[in-house]
C-alpha cells in the first residue's frame, strides 16, 4: 500500500480512519464500517475477523494517547458488544496506557494497541496486486453484466461517443459494472475519474466498493464537507469520489477544477433541469467534445418533474429494469402477497365524481388501525423461511416505533427500529444507526424497521422478507424498497413481500406485476432448464387468497400503468363498479 504512509495517514483525522477500514478489508476483516461521528460513543470503526466483533478506535492526535483512551475504548466495547477493543493511536501510547493495557490483558481483557509505525510496516507486506485476485476471476460471470461492460467500451473507444447511461434495477450489479469498466479502461491507459453522488453515506459506501477493483498500491480520495480538498490534493489520486455539494461549492467559489478523464455520476436519476448537478455537469464540460468523458447509472430512471436523462447522457446502452430481471432469474424468486384486509368496501359508496384522485381514493378507501394483523401475519411467514431476516417499511417514525415494539412483544425475534429523520423531536445519530446495522450484519437483529432509508445507498445485509406497511406508493421507492430483497444468495430460495396496502397506485403495480410475471411463465414453456419462472403474485386476505377483490380491482383499475404512475392529485380514476 505505498499511499499508506506516514505523510498520507498524517493530512486528515477522517482519511486515516478511512485508511484503516482500507488496511483491515486487506488483512481479512469482513463486514467493516466506518461509525465514528460526533457522540460516537467512544468506537470509530467496526470489523469482523474469525467470528468476533472488533472495535476500533482511531486517533490522529498529535500527541500520544493515555489511559482515558483506554477507558473509553473499554466503554464503547461493552455498548456495541463488541469482543475485541483495539486502539490505533498515529503518535504511540503513553508508558502508562501501555502498563493499563498489560494489566488488562492479565485479567483477560484482549485489548490491542496499535501504533501508525506498526500500521504502516505491515501495509509495506502486502503484495501490490488486486487484494482478493483478478475481479475477472472473483465475480460470477454473468452475461448481461460483461454485455454492459463490452458496451461502454465500444462506446467511448470505438465509437468515440463521450456519454454512457446505463440503468440496472438494484440487485443486478450496476456498480460492478461501472468499476470493471473503469479497471478494463485503465488497463488500456491511465484514467484520473471523478465519481459523483448525493449524499455522503453513499460516497463513502462508493469508495469502499472501488477498493475491490484496485491494486494496493492504487490511491483513493474522498471529497465533501469533512474532508476538504484543493487543487494539488484533487490532482493527486486516480480516483476521487465528492459529495456533490461539495463539488458544486467549490465550482461556484470560482476555484480551478484539475483534469479528469471519466465523470460517473451515481443515482443519475438526481439529475435534473435545475440544481447542482446541472451547474457541475456544465462547468466540466462533461459529456463535451473537450470534455471528460460522463456516464450515469441508476436503478430508476424515473423523475417526478419528468427530465430526459438522455439530454446529459444519451439513450441508454444497456435497460435492465426489475421486471427483465425477474423474468431472466437474474434476481431471487419472489412470493408477493397484497392484503386486501386494508380496504373498506363500504366506502366505495361515499365516492362520486366523473374522475378521482388517489389522493382522495386513499382517504376514503383504508383502514388504517390494522398493525396487530401485520405482526401476526409477519410472525406467520417467520418460521417458512431459512435463516430469515427482514424489513419493514414504515411511513413515520412514530409507526416504526410502534411496529417494532409489537413485533417484540412477541418474541419471535429482535427488531430495531431505523431512521434518518427529525420528527416530533426525535433524532436518530448516525453512531445510534450504525449500532442496529452491525448488529443486523451478525443476527443479532433480524428485523429493522425503517423510514427515509434504505431506499439508496445503504449497505445491509440480505434479506428475504419484506414487508410494506403504511408506505405511499411513489414507483421509483417502491422498486428500489423492493431490491432490496431481490438480490440472489446461497441458500436463497425466494423473498417473501407482504404489502399491506394503503394506495391505490399499489394495486396497480401489483397488477403490472402480476401480469407481466404470469404472461413471462407462460411464454417459459419448451424454454432451457435455467430459464426458470418461480414467482407469484396474489392478492389476498390474511385468512387466505382474495380473487374477488383482485377482479373488481381490474376492472376498476382498468389503465394500470397511468395510475401506477399518477401524482396524488391527478384525476384519472373512473367511478367504482359496482362490488357485489
Amino acid at each position: 500500500m505505498a499511499y499508506f504512509n506516514i505523510k498520507t495517514i498524517s493530512e486528515s483525522w477522517i482519511s486515516f480512519e478511512r485508511m484503516v477500514c482500507r488496511f483491515l478489508i486487506y488483512d481479512g476483516f469482513s463486514g467493516v464500517r466506518l461509525v465514528g461521528q460526533t457522540n460516537d460513543k467512544g468506537a470509530d470503526i467496526i470489523a469482523h475477523k474469525a467470528g468476533k466483533r472488533w472495535l476500533i478506535q482511531v486517533k490522529h492526535w498529535k500527541i500520544p494517547v493515555g489511559m482515558e483512551v483506554l477507558e473509553q475504548t473499554l466503554n464503547a466495547m461493552r455498548y456495541y458488544h463488541a469482543n475485541i477493543p483495539v486502539i490505533i493511536s498515529l503518535k504511540g501510547f503513553q508508558e502508562a496506557a501501555l502498563r493499563q493495557r498489560n494489566a488488562l490483558l492479565q485479567k483477560r481483557i484482549p485489548i490491542q494497541l496499535w501504533g501508525a509505525t506498526e500500521l504502516i510496516q505491515k501495509a509495506e507486506l502486502f503484495e501490490d496486486a488486486y487484494p482478493f485476485g483478478n475481479p475477472d476471476d472473483i465475480f460470477d460471470k454473468r452475461d448481461y453484466q460483461e454485455q454492459a461492460i463490452q458496451l461502454i467500451i465500444q462506446e467511448f473507444e470505438y465509437n468515440k461517443s463521450k456519454k454512457a447511461l446505463i440503468v440496472m434495477a438494484t440487485g443486478l450489479g450496476k456498480t460492478h459494472v461501472l468499476y470493471e469498466f473503469i479497471r478494463r479502461l485503465r488497463q488500456l491507459r491511465k484514467q484520473r475519474v471523478l465519481i459523483i453522488a448525493h449524499t455522503n453515506a453513499l460516497v463513502n459506501q462508493l469508495e469502499k466498493n472501488m477498493w475491490t477493483y484496485l491494486k494496493t498500491s492504487d490511491e483513493t480520495l474522498v471529497w465533501n464537507g469533512y474532508e476538504p480538498q484543493n487543487y494539488i490534493t484533487l490532482s493527486r489520486a486516480s480516483s476521487v469520489f465528492a459529495c456533490l455539494n461539495t463539488v458544486a461549492s467549490y465550482i461556484s467559489s470560482g476555484a480551478e477544477m484539475p483534469h479528469f478523464d471519466l465523470v460517473a455520476i451515481d443515482e443519475c436519476h438526481h439529475v435534473g433541469v435545475d440544481g447542482m448537478y446541472n451547474a457541475v455537469i456544465e462547468n466540466l464540460r462533461g459529456g463535451g467534445d473537450d470534455g471528460p468523458k460522463l456516464i450515469g447509472v441508476t436503478a430508476t430512471p424515473w423523475r417526478p418533474d419528468q427530465t430526459d436523462l438522455s439530454r446529459y447522457f444519451g439513450e441508454p446502452l444497456i435497460s435492465i429494469d426489475m421486471l427483465t430481471g425477474l423474468k431472466k432469474g437474474f434476481l431471487a424468486n419472489i412470493d408477493y402477497r397484497m392484503y386486501t384486509d386494508n380496504i373498506d368496501w363500504k366506502g366505495l359508496k361515499s365516492l362520486h365524481g366523473e374522475k378521482l384522485s388517489p389522493r382522495g381514493i386513499n382517504r376514503t378507501l383504508f383502514i388504517s388501525n390494522w398493525d396487530d394483523a401485520v405482526v401476526l401475519e409477519l410472525q406467520k411467514v417467520w418460521s417458512t423461511q431459512d435463516n430469515p431476516r427482514a424489513i419493514v417499511f414504515c411511513g413515520i417514525i412514530d409507526h416504526a416505533i410502534m411496529m417494532k415494539d409489537k413485533i417484540n412483544a412477541l418474541g419471535f425475534c429482535r427488531a430495531e427500529a431505523i431512521y434518518s429523520k427529525l420528527s416530533n423531536g426525535k433524532v436518530m445519530e448516525s453512531f445510534e444507526r450504525n449500532k442496529i446495522l452491525c448488529d443486523f450484519h451478525d443476527g443479532k437483529v433480524q428485523v429493522v424497521c425503517a423510514v427515509d432509508i434504505f431506499n439508496e445507498g445503504i449497505d445491509v445485509p440480505d434479506v428475504n422478507i419484506v414487508v410494506f406497511q403504511r408506505v405511499t406508493h411513489s414507483r421509483r421507492i417502491f422498486i428500489q424498497q423492493l431490491g432490496r430483497g431481490l438480490r440472489l444468495s446461497s441458500g436463497k430460495s425466494k423473498v417473501i413481500v407482504l404489502d399491506f396496502v394503503s394506495d391505490i397506485r399499489r394495486f396497480a403495480a401489483g397488477l403490472s406485476l402480476k401480469d407481466t410475471l404470469d404472461e413471462a411463465r407462460a411464454n417459459s414453456k419448451g424454454k432451457p432448464a435455467w430459464v426458470k419462472i418461480d414467482h407469484k403474485v396474489e392478492f389476498c386476505k390474511v385468512g387466505g387468497s382474495d380473487s374477488k377483490a383482485e377482479t373488481f380491482l381490474r376492472e376498476w383499475l382498468d389503465d394500470v400503468a397511468a395510475i401506477e404512475d399518477a401524482n396524488e392529485d391527478a384525476s384519472l380514476l373512473k367511478f367504482p363498479p359496482a362490488f357485489k
